[in-house]
């Protein structure tokens, strides 16, 4: 019963949350443009206190943009971003190890939904990157030099979601970004991601974890 119980409280929570974001949206957050699963999960992380007094981050996938929020609520920042190439909301077994020695296929290539607890850290060539979840190799890192750069730099100023779906399945930034806003506020402390989902509501999701 005690499920029945926390699934009880979660969904007050979330409804409270909605009531209260239609009553008095945050204005700074408004001029983003949310969809309604982003500005209704970040009401409702602040209604149940979800975060526990964590900065959070919200990944819409759908829009392919990210929102970074102080503990207290108040949107720091929000930038594109580039997501797995492929569509779907869960990660295949083994893709972590798949993608250390680059045997993902296509179908791999997705952003997993879901809620991150963060930690920061380093990946195999040293580069500073927050991970989401180290086992699966999904970290939220800067758009990194290379042979594919200028693609990605281009892709990422798109102004087209679907222009924005190339990765492995990693969140990336701008660099600036990364420098300016995640490295400061997630580079020596954790903090929570919630991916928003593309194949069913927020609220199905997050109200079930």
């Amino acid at each position: 019963m005690q499920w029945k119980s926390k699934a009880a409280a979660l969904c007050a929570a979330w409804a409270v949350a909605f009531a209260a974001s239609a009553a008095r949206p945050d204005q700074d957050f408004e001029r983003q443009h949310p969809s309604d699963d982003a500005r209704e999960v970040a009401a409702w992380v602040q209604a149940s206190d979800d975060a526990g007094g964590k900065p959070y981050l919200i990944v819409d996938k759908k829009a392919a943009r990210l929102f970074v929020f102080e503990a207290d609520g108040r949107l720091l920042a929000a930038t594109p971003v580039i997501l797995g190439a492929a569509l779907g909301d869960s990660s295949t077994p083994g893709v972590g190890e798949r993608a250390q020695n680059g045997t993902l296929t296509p179908e791999d290539k997705t952003t997993p939904a879901g809620r991150y607890v963060t930690q920061p850290g380093r990946n195999i060539d040293g580069e500073h990157v927050v991970w989401l979840d180290y086992g699966e190799a999904l970290a939220l890192h800067r758009l990194r030099p290379g042979r594919s750069y200028k693609t990605r730099a281009a892709r990422l100023a798109s102004s087209q979601p679907q222009e924005r779906r190339l990765s492995l399945g990693c969140v990336v930034v701008p660099v600036e970004f990364y420098l300016d806003v995640v490295k400061p506020l997630l580079g020596s402390r954790s903090g929570v991601v919630y991916v928003l989902p593309e194949t069913q509501s927020a609220r199905e999701l997050f109200v079930q974890l």
